[in-house]
């Protein structure tokens, strides 16, 4: 490697201070961001950055692991003992299939199956995830014929409008194949089926698809870190411009989806730190909750009435303020939400909560209850797996012992 390249937090061994500051300009984050982010100053991570301070301890690395979105803990750290995925899970067995069917090319050798057949088909897939705790597993074996019979639908189209509702379904099956690609090892897969969800969306002139199609794109931006909050506003807020006027004579689903864009807006705002408008954008979503039936439940998004308090949970954990994300977490009652991976999600929201209150038995008693409700769930989830190796360190003998517990459940620790 010639003397004046870039080097490489990933291959090169550098020491701490020099692989945050290479995280943190691939991530597009100044010091004086990162540092609000993780409750420090920007002097303080200039510090770290140049030697001038010690290596931080477990609780802080792992803060900034997550705001850096650090896939592998050892990249930051430069410990090769360390490996821990965070943000990614160890890639799910049925990840092969999915790749291969995404990844090849349809060609018309047999029929393709009724439109209506494909429809019914994708209902009962929504339905499978939303009641099965291995949930990834199930929809990971149906992807692959489902992503096959949908190009299929769209090639062998027979009129214009025929094509359109072809599309429309095909993007339906890229959302369904992007909860599943979602933190696995293989992002360039995930944009990939973002962007054909998207493009068949469009393509279909259907809002309701858009709209599912843009609440995807958006998450996968946010997710990216912090540099990409601007891209999930760019998708999110577009759609709702195109959505709004639209909203006096639509669908539930589509008053649906769009309160989920309006809650996404909101999710990124809270992320920067803006608590206004990350309240603003909620209150809005409540108003277009009110307005669904009582047991209505968006079988995508999971936008309702009843995941509004788990919503607000949320927001207040993304602002890390603690005692309300506690008041919100009382508040809201996680046994109406009737998606099981959602309810764990909810769970996790909540330990975050706790953990933020200082309040790290009850985080870990919620997580626990997070792995009951969908256990694929809390493995692929950096936030909960922050919480857990962070009270494996505990000074508490009992509460390491739980949350080690915990860690083997999730495959962080060797049983």
């Amino acid at each position: 490697m010639p003397s004046d390249a870039t080097p490489d937090p990933y291959t090169d061994p550098l020491v701490f201070g020099q692989r945050l500051q290479l995280l943190r300009t691939r991530g597009g984050l100044t010091r004086h961001q990162l540092g609000g982010l993780a409750g420090r100053s920007g002097s303080w991570v200039k510090g770290v950055e140049t030697g001038r301070l010690k290596t931080p301890k477990l609780e802080i690395i792992l803060r900034l692991a997550e705001i850096l979105r650090v896939r592998d803990l050892a990249d930051l750290t430069g410990d090769q003992s360390m490996h821990v995925n965070l943000f990614t899970g160890p890639g799910h067995p049925r990840l092969p299939a999915v790749k291969a069917a995404v990844d090849a090319v349809t060609l018309p050798a047999r029929e393709a199956p009724p439109v209506e057949h494909l429809t019914a088909r994708l209902a009962r897939a929504w339905a499978a995830r939303h009641s099965a705790p291995d949930h990834r597993d199930v929809i990971g074996a149906l992807l692959p014929d489902l992503i096959r019979d949908a190009q299929l639908v769209v090639r062998q189209a027979d009129s214009s409008a025929d094509r359109r509702t072809a599309q429309a379904r095909l993007a339906e099956v890229y959302s369904l194949c992007q909860f599943f690609v979602a933190f696995q090892p293989d992002s360039a897969l995930l944009w990939r089926v973002a962007e054909r969800g998207l493009v068949a969306a469009q393509e279909s002139e259907d809002p309701h698809a858009l709209g599912v199609a843009a609440w995807l794109a958006a998450q996968a931006h946010r997710d990216a870190g912090p540099a990409h909050f601007d891209a999930a506003d760019a998708v999110n807020i577009g759609t709702l411009e195109l959505l709004t006027p639209l909203l006096p004579d639509v669908s539930d689903d589509v008053l649906a989806v769009t309160g989920a864009l309006t809650f996404e807006a909101g999710y990124t705002a809270a992320r920067r730190g803006e608590t206004g408008t990350a309240w603003r954008y909620w209150d809005e979503a409540r108003a277009m909750a009110d307005r669904l039936p009582a047991d209505y439940y968006h079988p995508v998004t999971s936008f309702s009435r009843a995941i509004m308090g788990a919503h607000a949970v949320t927001v207040a954990v993304e602002l890390h303020h603690g005692g309300e994300s506690v008041r919100q977490a009382a508040a809201a009652d996680a046994v109406v939400i009737p998606s099981r991976p959602r309810r764990a999600r909810h769970r996790i929201e909540e330990a975050r909560g706790f953990h933020l209150d200082g309040q790290p038995d009850v985080a870990l008693a919620t997580l626990a209850q997070a792995h009951e409700a969908a256990p694929e769930t809390i493995r692929y989830n950096g936030f909960a797996k922050r919480i857990v190796l962070e009270e494996a360190e505990s000074r508490s003998p009992a509460r390491r012992r739980r949350a080690s517990e915990l860690a083997v459940k999730l495959g962080l620790l060797a049983a």
